[in-house]
């Protein structure tokens, strides 16, 4: 099994995949050990003493408490308590994948050294993710500005074995010390140490885990868009000019650049979508209107570039930021070698997730929209005065006895609408917390969990592209006859029409629609196009 080497500094959102999806196993480097190690052999001489100097979270209260001195035979039980307190989180549970992202994150932030906690601890929290003991940990009650200071919470109740504590260990929900003994790790109650606690818990990690986990998948969707889109122009035979890189070269977009050089690659070798297409075909002494000349298609078709490109370049941004954040030191205080070899606490705000949550905001922006043109594409296919010759709704013969596919398409609707009004920017609602000592917020946490909920429903508005699209296809090739698709349309419509029973009556829709929204969640087009053109899109 693959095995991921963690220092604090090379994590990338593919290895974070690799860890919280494919279950890699992770080790910390050991030039991170020896930082850990070495600090904190400075804080137990130095620091751990009734004379150390007040220390935010050290040796002080929390929040609106930091002016109540704990002292140091108090601190192992403030540790427990600031624990127990901090775990209120309310809802459902985090998916494993995020839990698993999440404590990732962690533990590469604290590989960094600058944390002071000890190096037990860290082996502890390795330890569990990699024998898959993944906490329970409630999706709500993070504001994202002292970090995850609730979520993580949870997770380092379960890292001391509480009773009340839960945890997934092979799927079973179980309290902390049954899945920590089923895993193969000892039970007993961990004790915390002092720097401990709030090292583990403060921090943007689980919504940052989220956020990575969010910005690989909208990748894929953005690329798998591309391909809907191709093959939606060659149902409808729409005009390739628009894609011509002469009218990209002069905008100087580089997501504009990207999409277009795709969706030629992809209709490459096609004699569907093409000048020559224009010739005249009779049908009953009057052109076929799949063959009338336009001079120009809909924006939904023409401005893909423009619009697909820069929901590409706003993706390019995030994956910028959240690379950078999970390689990031979140907590606070952190600890600095000062001069003369010293140790310096020094308190910040690193733990504030507004980068995160401003990744996430202009991300669910860039997928809504996504979903937005893809909605007209699949509307305008069923729709006789915009398809250019397909059959009113993709109906087959005979017309009004068959009712086609206007309802599938409607569902779209309904998504696009929703991702619509899910795109309210989070981070632009701060509201203060905590006596007002944290009276300025990110809402990152929410930020990334409605942008998981937009990537879910454009699985959806997707996978109705793909069936529509590929449904005009199939049905011009009944009334035409053949003609050659493109490179890559050609292969994901094999896919599709493998996968889909189409008849010209009506069958019922869900045997139709479930397995293109399928084939778009798990990539299975995408996959093959990418293998059969030899590159990614």
């Amino acid at each position: 099994m693959e095995r991921i080497v963690l220092n604090g500094h090379n994590l990338t959102i593919k290895d974070l995949v690799k860890v919280a999806r494919e279950n890699a196993q992770v080790e910390i480097a050991q030039e991170s050990r020896d930082e850990i190690n070495r600090v904190r052999e400075y804080i137990e001489e130095h620091w751990i003493t009734e004379d150390a100097p007040p220390t935010y979270g050290f040796n002080t209260g929390l929040g609106k408490l930091k002016d109540f001195t704990i002292s140091m035979e108090e601190n192992d039980e403030f540790q427990k308590r600031a624990i127990f307190s901090h775990a209120a989180c309310v809802g459902d549970p985090l998916p494993e994948e995020v839990v698993r992202a999440g404590m990732l994150v962690r533990i590469n932030a604290l590989c960094q050294g600058v944390s002071g906690l000890r190096m037990k601890t860290l082996d502890r929290l390795v330890e569990m993710l990699n024998k898959r003991v993944h906490p329970v940990i409630p999706c709500q009650g993070s504001v994202g500005a002292c970090g995850d200071l609730g979520p993580l919470s949870h997770m380092v109740a379960v890292l001391m074995g509480y009773e009340g504590a839960e945890a997934y260990y092979n799927g079973e929900r179980l309290s902390a010390p049954e899945a920590l003994e089923k895993a193969g790790i000892t039970p007993v109650a961990f004790q915390l140490k002092a720097k401990d606690a709030l090292a583990l818990i403060n921090g943007t990690t689980i919504f940052t885990g989220m956020a990575a986990l969010n910005c690989f998948d909208a990748e894929q969707l953005i690329k798998q868009s591309e391909i809907a889109c191709a093959l939606s122009l060659e149902a409808m035979r729409g005009e390739q000019a628009a894609f011509d890189p002469r009218i990209q070269d002069v905008r100087k977009q580089e997501g504009q650049k990207k999409t277009a050089a795709n969706i030629r690659r992809l209709v490459r070798g096609t004699t569907r979508a093409t000048d020559e297409c224009r010739k005249v075909h009779l049908k009953n002494d009057i052109m076929h209107p799949v063959y009338q000349a336009r001079v120009q298609d809909l924006y939904s078709l023409r401005c893909v570039p423009q619009v697909h490109g820069a929901c590409r370049d706003n993706l390019e941004y995030a994956k910028q930021t959240l690379e950078r954040e999970i390689n990031a030191a979140t907590d606070n205080p952190l600890v600095f070698w000062g001069k003369g070899g010293k140790l310096e606490f020094l308190s910040g705000g690193n733990f504030h997730g507004e980068p995160v949550a401003f990744a996430m905001d202009i991300l669910a922006m860039s997928l809504a929209e996504i979903g937005n043109i893809s909605e007209r594409r699949s509307f305008s296919i069923c729709d006789p005065t915009l398809s250019y010759g397909l059959p009113p709704m993709l109906s087959g013969e005979p017309h009004g006895l068959n009712c086609g596919y206007p309802v599938i398409t409607c569902a779209a609707a309904a998504l696009a609408s929703e991702n619509k009004t899910l795109c309210f920017p989070a981070s632009a609602d701060s509201i203060p917390t905590k006596s007002n000592q944290e009276d300025h917020v990110s809402m990152a946490p929410w930020a990334c969990r409605k942008t998981k909920q937009i990537i879910d429903n454009l699985y959806k508005i997707l996978g109705i592209e793909f069936l529509v699209g590929a449904r005009g296809v199939w049905v011009t090739q009944k009334d035409l006859g053949e003609f050659e698709l493109g490179e890559g349309t050609k292969v994901a419509y094999k896919v599709l029409t493998d996968a889909i029973p189409y008849e010209m009556d009506d069958i019922y829709m869900q045997r139709q629609s479930v397995p293109a929204i399928r084939l778009t969640q798990e990539g299975a087009i995408l996959k093959a196009v990418e293998q059969a053109l030899g590159c990614e899109l």
